[in-house]
């Protein structure tokens, strides 16, 4: 009896020859229907293939005509993200898929809160750096501040960095709101 070695289930980061390309990283804007278990059923086509979602926010954008944008950043090979793309747009309260990369000319700013333990020295320095980000003050206690910080998500992964060896607690990020710049839009 030969038995034969089942072939190796590819990664959804490989390309049909099986290599490994290379890994872009994609911010994808969904126009979609604004009713009941549409976000899920989006949510699901990722989780369902294997693909991960790095950032996700979601709101409604046109009320009169009850649509939202989901914005998502997802990460993958060209083909991978192409193929993401085109099951997105099989569904049925999807109006419109954009991969907003593929443009180039888009703005995208972050939300951040940023608690940070501090006393003395260190307090003085995470206040210096907040100054240096434009991070604003919008709690502080005798031991602790949360700052406010919006901005491009590298701008606030640098400002997070600095803050660990300081004294980081806690950070809540509201994901990556997208839009295309130029009279051109969605």
């Amino acid at each position: 009896m030969n038995a034969q070695t089942p072939p190796a289930k590819l990664s959804p980061y490989s390309s049909s020859n099986g290599q490994v390309s290379r890994i872009e990283t994609h911010t994808l804007s969904v126009l979609v229907d604004n009713e009941p278990g549409v976000l899920a059923r989006v949510v699901g086509l990722f989780s369902g293939r294997g693909y991960n979602i790095e950032s996700l926010t979601v709101a409604e954008v046109a009320h009169a005509q009850q649509l939202s944008r989901i914005t998502i950043v997802t990460t993958g090979t060209p083909e991978t993200i192409e193929q993401i793309s085109h099951q997105l747009e099989r569904i049925v309260p999807v109006h419109r898929v954009t991969d907003l990369t593929l443009l180039g000319a888009t703005v995208e700013r972050e939300l951040a809160m940023i608690k940070v333990r501090g006393k003395a020295e260190s307090r003085t320095e995470a206040l210096r750096l907040a100054e240096a980000f434009r991070a604003r003050v919008i709690d502080a206690t005798t031991e602790s501040f949360i700052f406010e910080l919006t901005g491009a998500p590298k701008k606030i992964d640098d400002f997070v960095e600095l803050m660990r060896p300081i004294g980081l607690v806690e950070v809540s990020r509201t994901g990556v709101a997208a839009i295309t710049r130029g009279p051109v839009g969605m």
